[in-house]
């Protein structure tokens, strides 16, 4: 690989790690919500966040960009509170692959949420064990591999991701320039020596995480 391909693959990778870092307690929380508690609304909080999966990822990347734009709600008030520009910038990079991938994560903490048996946090709580105490030492040991492949899925998903990445972060060489968008412009170039050496190492990638992925869910 040159230098540039190197330098692509490690901010692609770095850049998803980092945004399913980011959404896992979140997205841990929010399958514990979902698994464990019933409110007015649930349904639409589900319905919306399986919402990026349905939609065409350009879109959700639209309304991303609509909200965090320096005229935007999001934008404008992050630019006056801490002068930070979100658009066009890693950090919108980190905004697409958290929005894409999280519906995957909270899915799948849920699944494994609602595998553990209840009985067994209310035998806790019986003893006197408050909620935070139950969730970090009965549900959360024994929903971790489903947590886990969530995640692995999560990162695979924001590894891939395009349509949603291209329009809030556009495609600036040495900036926000992921995988996807590198085997895109280089198809456009005509470039098909790189096209297919940077589709490999995405589809290696993307392979080894799957079967990793699928192995805890066959443990499980």
């Amino acid at each position: 690989m040159t230098a540039e391909e190197s330098q692509i693959v490690a901010f692609s990778i770095a850049m998803a790690l980092l945004g399913t870092t980011l959404i896992l307690p979140p997205g841990v929380a929010l399958g514990w919500l979902l698994a464990r508690k019933n409110w007015p609304g649930k349904t639409l909080v589900e319905t919306l966040v399986a919402l990026p999966l349905v939609l065409p990822p350009v879109l959700t990347g639209l309304v991303l960009l609509r909200l965090f734009g320096r005229r935007g709600p999001l934008g404008a008030w992050l630019d006056q509170t801490f002068q930070t520009d979100i658009i066009f910038t890693w950090k919108a990079v980190v905004l697409a692959l958290s929005v894409m991938s999280l519906p995957l994560l909270v899915r799948n903490a849920r699944a494994a949420i609602e595998e553990v048996d209840p009985e067994l946090e209310q035998m806790a709580r019986t003893l006197g064990s408050p909620e935070w105490r139950v969730f970090l030492f009965i549900t959360l040991p024994l929903a971790k591999r489903g947590i886990l492949a969530g995640m692995l899925l999560a990162f695979a998903r924001a590894l891939g991701e395009f349509g949603a990445t291209i329009m809030v972060a556009g495609n600036i060489p040495g900036k926000t320039t992921t995988l996807s968008v590198a085997i895109y412009q280089h198809v456009q170039l005509g470039q098909d020596d790189t096209v297919w050496k940077l589709s490999a190492i995405s589809a290696g990638i993307a392979f080894a995480v799957l079967y990793l992925s699928e192995m805890l869910q066959k443990r499980r």
